[in-house]
């Protein structure tokens, strides 16, 4: 069993979606959008919402629905459960090479101009699409629940698309239709099919700074900050490393820290988790340097959000979950889930100092109770929120290894 490396955030799994040559590939003489049939104008679809991330049923030729994340940060849809592409019978595939983010060498993909996709009454014939020829992120296992694709700018550049996060709906209508958009607008720049913002952010080593930052609602994180005048953005010393995610072909490693403040619009965050990839692992291998970073759902989520591209624009509401406190793992261990019915849950690596090392797990151990209550019966979303529950508080849980069971007492820690 390979464990995944569960604070993937989704932003490796896309950056290869950037790369220029898949896309130029994809796109040749294509004008590609979703429509509705007949006289209807707009549609709804609810969607569910785990870590932070938009999960929406696809029907892919007319077969489904499969679950696909929803995600602004994606060019071509992706197909990444490579026995779907088996099970459509996905013909007029064509293999390409695709160089990794992270440390190991390229990886192979299909691609695809023979896909239909409809969401909702919304339908596309011939899309773009990527087809994993390994399931490399395991996104199933991340979520905790059977994931199939990502799907991104073509749905968001067919309509005006409303995400309300508050209430897990999403409402989407054909441009002209002369709706009244409420919320404060920020403007966007779509560079290479995607959406890119000016934020002020606020730290204690470099005073108030405006920066360019990808609007990706596809990456769980509150916000990565790369670069900063073509050098690695400057970490701050209130930090720890971390394993950021991994790559097409390997572990992306760096820091995690706070920013005293994000300002988006009129809108102020306070002391927001910030992430600091290697500038080596991420934008020195990319070249991207036309950003400082990458602003990720656990910020936008925060807001119910209406983006209309043909305006280049998004506009922001503020939602209940506004005031909601920024908070890493504090327990220093990351869980996935496996099996069957994606309900065991597996420890994939251990931060070192952390308290899971002090308290003796071990990766691979698989929790079988937590609190003496059996572990099946919680979602991964909230195993993860109990191990996020507060600083000082004791978790009891059983571990099953080499067919043995242990029993931890797990004292949780604000680390950063």
């Amino acid at each position: 069993m390979k464990p995944p490396t569960t604070a993937i955030k989704l932003t490796s799994l896309k950056t290869f979606l950037a790369l220029m040559a898949l896309i130029f590939m994809m796109e040749a003489g294509y004008a590609q959008v979703f429509e509705f049939s007949g006289n209807r104008k707009k549609d709804v679809v609810n969607f569910s919402l785990i870590k932070n991330l938009i999960i929406i049923p696809v029907y892919i030729n007319e077969k489904g629905p499969f679950n696909f994340i929803l995600d602004t940060g994606v060019g071509p849809m992706i197909i990444s459960d490579p026995g779907l592409a088996d099970s459509l019978k996905i013909k007029d595939l064509r293999t390409i090479k695709i160089a990794g983010l992270g440390k190991g060498n390229e990886i192979e993909a299909f691609v695809s101009r023979s896909i239909s996709a409809r969401v909702g009454k919304a339908f596309i014939d011939q899309i773009p699409t990527a087809i994993l020829k390994e399931d490399l992120f395991r996104l199933s296992s991340y979520v905790g629940m059977p994931i199939h694709g990502l799907l991104g700018y073509h749905f968001f550049k067919s309509f005006i698309v409303d995400v309300k996060y508050s209430s897990k709906r999403l409402i989407f209508f054909i441009p002209g239709l002369n709706r009244k958009i409420k919320g404060e607008r920020v403007p966007l720049e779509l560079i290479n099919d995607k959406p890119y913002a000016m934020i002020n952010i606020e730290s204690s080593e470099l005073g108030s700074l405006p920066i360019k930052v990808l609007i990706d609602n596809g990456a769980s994180h509150a916000i990565s900050l790369e670069m900063l005048n073509e050098k690695p953005f400057p970490v701050p010393s209130a930090s720890i490393p971390a394993n950021l995610g991994i790559g097409l072909g390997g572990p992306i490693s760096g820091n995690i820290g706070r920013i005293a403040s994000l300002k988006i619009g009129e809108f102020n965050l306070k002391k927001v988790l910030s992430s600091f990839p290697k500038y080596d692992e991420v934008a020195g291998k990319i070249l991207m340097k036309d950003r400082n970073g990458n602003l990720g759902a656990d910020v936008l989520s925060r807001f119910d959000i209406v983006f209309d591209y043909a305006d280049n624009s998004m506009y922001l509401k503020r939602n209940s979950n506004f005031r909601r406190p920024f908070e890493h793992d504090m327990a220093g261990m990351e869980v996935y889930a496996d099996g069957p019915g994606i309900d065991h849950y597996f420890i994939s690596r251990i931060e070192p100092g952390s308290p899971a090392e002090n308290s003796g797990f071990e990766p691979e151990d698989e929790i079988v109770y937590i609190n003496f209550v059996p572990a099946t019966s919680y979602t991964l979303t909230e195993i993860n929120r109990i191990l996020r529950a507060g600083d000082g508080k004791t978790v009891i849980i059983t571990v099953l290894r080499q067919e043995k069971l242990y029993i931890k007492l797990l004292k949780l820690k604000q680390r950063i």
